[in-house]
Protein backbone atom coordinates (compact mmCIF):
# COMPACT_ATOMS: atom_id res chain seq x y z
CA UNK A 1 0.00 0.00 0.00
CA UNK A 2 0.76 3.50 -1.14
CA UNK A 3 1.73 5.16 2.72
CA UNK A 4 0.13 8.04 1.37
CA UNK A 5 -2.93 5.81 1.58
CA UNK A 6 -2.06 6.50 5.85
CA UNK A 7 -2.30 10.28 6.02
CA UNK A 8 -5.38 11.51 7.61
CA UNK A 9 -6.99 15.10 6.87
CA UNK A 10 -8.28 17.10 9.96
CA UNK A 11 -10.28 19.94 8.32
CA UNK A 12 -11.48 22.38 10.44
CA UNK A 13 -15.04 24.14 10.17
CA UNK A 14 -16.42 24.58 13.13
CA UNK A 15 -15.93 28.54 13.64
CA UNK A 16 -19.01 31.06 14.13
CA UNK A 17 -17.61 33.20 11.00
CA UNK A 18 -18.32 36.05 13.24
CA UNK A 19 -16.52 39.10 10.62
CA UNK A 20 -18.52 37.45 8.28
CA UNK A 21 -21.95 37.64 9.62
CA UNK A 22 -23.21 34.19 8.11
CA UNK A 23 -22.08 30.59 8.31
CA UNK A 24 -18.56 30.92 5.84
CA UNK A 25 -18.46 27.03 5.46
CA UNK A 26 -22.01 27.34 3.71
CA UNK A 27 -20.61 30.26 1.28
CA UNK A 28 -21.63 28.97 -2.11
CA UNK A 29 -18.32 28.14 -4.26
CA UNK A 30 -18.73 26.31 -7.81
CA UNK A 31 -21.85 24.83 -7.05
CA UNK A 32 -21.31 23.92 -3.94
CA UNK A 33 -21.03 24.95 -0.60
CA UNK A 34 -17.50 25.68 0.40
CA UNK A 35 -17.24 23.18 3.10
CA UNK A 36 -18.06 20.67 0.57
CA UNK A 37 -15.57 22.13 -1.54
CA UNK A 38 -13.22 21.69 0.47
CA UNK A 39 -14.28 18.09 1.84
CA UNK A 40 -14.09 17.42 -2.13
CA UNK A 41 -10.18 18.43 -2.57
CA UNK A 42 -9.23 16.16 0.73
CA UNK A 43 -11.43 13.25 -0.68
CA UNK A 44 -9.63 13.74 -4.38
CA UNK A 45 -5.93 14.15 -3.01
CA UNK A 46 -6.42 10.02 -1.68
CA UNK A 47 -4.28 10.23 1.08
CA UNK A 48 -6.51 8.88 3.72
CA UNK A 49 -9.22 8.83 6.08
CA UNK A 50 -11.16 12.74 6.40
CA UNK A 51 -12.00 14.30 9.81
CA UNK A 52 -14.61 17.24 9.70
CA UNK A 53 -14.68 19.09 13.07
CA UNK A 54 -18.14 20.83 13.26
CA UNK A 55 -19.03 23.66 15.72
CA UNK A 56 -21.14 25.97 15.17
CA UNK A 57 -24.63 25.73 13.81
CA UNK A 58 -23.18 22.32 13.40
CA UNK A 59 -26.48 20.77 12.22
CA UNK A 60 -27.20 23.41 9.36
CA UNK A 61 -23.23 23.05 8.26
CA UNK A 62 -22.57 19.63 8.59
CA UNK A 63 -25.30 18.58 6.54
CA UNK A 64 -24.59 16.56 3.04
CA UNK A 65 -21.20 15.96 4.30
CA UNK A 66 -20.64 12.33 3.28
CA UNK A 67 -17.94 9.77 1.66
CA UNK A 68 -16.28 7.08 1.93
CA UNK A 69 -13.70 7.47 4.54
CA UNK A 70 -15.41 10.74 5.79
CA UNK A 71 -16.13 10.86 9.76
CA UNK A 72 -17.71 13.92 11.20
CA UNK A 73 -17.13 14.84 14.65
CA UNK A 74 -18.51 18.06 17.14
CA UNK A 75 -16.52 19.73 19.47
CA UNK A 76 -18.54 20.80 22.36
CA UNK A 77 -15.43 23.53 23.09
CA UNK A 78 -15.78 25.07 19.58
CA UNK A 79 -16.49 28.56 21.30
CA UNK A 80 -12.85 28.06 22.55
CA UNK A 81 -11.10 28.83 19.73
CA UNK A 82 -9.18 26.53 16.82
CA UNK A 83 -7.24 25.01 19.26
CA UNK A 84 -10.11 22.99 20.36
CA UNK A 85 -11.28 21.71 17.49
CA UNK A 86 -7.59 20.41 16.63
CA UNK A 87 -7.76 18.97 19.86
CA UNK A 88 -10.99 17.23 19.24
CA UNK A 89 -9.83 16.37 15.35
CA UNK A 90 -7.00 14.69 16.69
CA UNK A 91 -8.56 12.69 19.04
CA UNK A 92 -11.44 11.66 16.81
CA UNK A 93 -8.72 10.91 14.29
CA UNK A 94 -6.72 8.47 16.50
CA UNK A 95 -10.49 6.75 17.32
CA UNK A 96 -11.46 5.82 13.79
CA UNK A 97 -7.90 5.12 12.16
CA UNK A 98 -5.41 4.72 14.78
CA UNK A 99 -2.80 3.24 12.52
CA UNK A 100 -2.17 6.71 10.66
CA UNK A 101 1.26 7.98 10.24
CA UNK A 102 0.85 11.45 9.83
CA UNK A 103 -2.29 14.40 9.51
CA UNK A 104 -2.77 17.35 7.15
CA UNK A 105 -4.56 20.36 9.02
CA UNK A 106 -6.38 22.09 6.64
CA UNK A 107 -9.27 24.51 6.96
CA UNK A 108 -12.55 25.42 5.03
CA UNK A 109 -12.02 29.16 3.61
CA UNK A 110 -9.00 28.26 1.32
CA UNK A 111 -10.61 28.45 -1.96
CA UNK A 112 -7.60 27.54 -3.79
CA UNK A 113 -6.54 24.91 -1.76
CA UNK A 114 -6.51 21.25 -4.65
CA UNK A 115 -5.50 18.03 -4.17
CA UNK A 116 -2.18 18.30 -5.89
CA UNK A 117 -1.50 20.79 -2.99
CA UNK A 118 -2.37 18.00 -0.44
CA UNK A 119 -0.24 15.38 -2.34
CA UNK A 120 2.58 17.59 -2.66
CA UNK A 121 2.70 18.08 1.60
CA UNK A 122 2.65 14.09 1.13
CA UNK A 123 5.55 13.98 -1.16
CA UNK A 124 7.65 16.38 0.42
CA UNK A 125 7.33 14.62 3.39
CA UNK A 126 8.38 11.84 2.19
CA UNK A 127 11.39 12.83 0.00
CA UNK A 128 13.08 14.66 3.57
CA UNK A 129 11.73 12.80 6.08
CA UNK A 130 10.54 15.91 7.73
CA UNK A 131 8.41 15.78 10.52
CA UNK A 132 6.18 19.03 9.61
CA UNK A 133 5.51 20.28 6.20
CA UNK A 134 3.60 23.44 5.24
CA UNK A 135 2.69 26.03 3.07
CA UNK A 136 4.19 29.52 3.07
CA UNK A 137 2.79 32.51 1.92
CA UNK A 138 1.96 36.27 2.76
CA UNK A 139 5.14 36.03 4.66
CA UNK A 140 4.41 33.73 6.83
CA UNK A 141 3.54 29.99 7.20
CA UNK A 142 -0.11 28.48 7.46
CA UNK A 143 -2.65 26.11 6.66
CA UNK A 144 -2.45 22.87 4.69
CA UNK A 145 0.02 22.07 7.26
CA UNK A 146 1.32 18.07 7.30
CA UNK A 147 2.47 16.78 11.09
CA UNK A 148 3.63 13.51 11.82
CA UNK A 149 1.80 11.33 14.32
CA UNK A 150 5.25 11.80 16.91
CA UNK A 151 4.01 15.52 17.28
CA UNK A 152 -0.09 14.62 17.86
CA UNK A 153 0.64 15.30 21.35
CA UNK A 154 1.74 18.60 20.57
CA UNK A 155 -1.36 19.07 19.06
CA UNK A 156 -3.65 17.95 21.84
CA UNK A 157 -1.83 20.72 24.19
CA UNK A 158 -3.10 23.42 22.02
CA UNK A 159 -5.16 25.83 23.72
CA UNK A 160 -7.02 29.11 23.34
CA UNK A 161 -7.98 30.69 19.81
CA UNK A 162 -4.71 29.78 17.97
CA UNK A 163 -3.63 27.14 15.45
CA UNK A 164 -0.89 25.03 15.21
CA UNK A 165 2.09 27.90 14.52
CA UNK A 166 3.51 27.78 17.97
CA UNK A 167 4.31 24.31 16.90
CA UNK A 168 5.88 25.31 13.76
CA UNK A 169 8.15 28.06 16.00
CA UNK A 170 9.17 25.54 18.50
CA UNK A 171 10.35 23.26 15.81
CA UNK A 172 11.31 25.31 13.24
CA UNK A 173 14.50 23.35 12.37
CA UNK A 174 11.91 20.58 11.27
CA UNK A 175 9.87 21.60 9.02
CA UNK A 176 10.15 21.93 5.02
CA UNK A 177 7.83 24.63 3.68
CA UNK A 178 6.29 24.62 0.24
CA UNK A 179 5.35 28.13 -1.44
CA UNK A 180 1.51 28.36 -1.84
CA UNK A 181 1.07 32.26 -2.58
CA UNK A 182 -2.69 31.09 -3.24
CA UNK A 183 -3.33 30.15 0.37
CA UNK A 184 -3.07 34.01 0.83
CA UNK A 185 -6.97 34.32 0.19
CA UNK A 186 -8.80 33.09 3.37
CA UNK A 187 -12.83 33.96 3.83
CA UNK A 188 -13.09 36.42 6.85
CA UNK A 189 -15.26 38.91 5.58
CA UNK A 190 -17.90 39.75 2.59
CA UNK A 191 -15.09 41.38 0.86
CA UNK A 192 -12.86 38.35 0.94
CA UNK A 193 -15.87 36.12 -0.54
CA UNK A 194 -16.22 38.58 -3.47
CA UNK A 195 -12.71 38.74 -4.44
CA UNK A 196 -12.58 35.25 -4.49
CA UNK A 197 -15.96 35.45 -7.01
CA UNK A 198 -14.11 37.13 -8.81
CA UNK A 199 -11.39 35.11 -9.18
CA UNK A 200 -8.79 36.73 -7.81
CA UNK A 201 -5.86 34.39 -6.45
CA UNK A 202 -3.26 36.73 -4.90
CA UNK A 203 -5.83 39.29 -3.58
Amino acid sequence: MNTSQNIGVMLLAAGSSSRLGRPKQLLAYEGQSLLQHSLQVALEAGTGPVVVVLGAKADEVGADLSGEGVHTVFNPEWQEGMAASIRCGVRHLQQVAPSVEALILMVCDQPFVSPQILQSLVKAHQDTGKPIVTCTYAGTFGPPTLFRKSLFPQLLQLTGDVGARSILKQYANEVEALPFPEGKLDIDTENDYQQMLSGNRTA
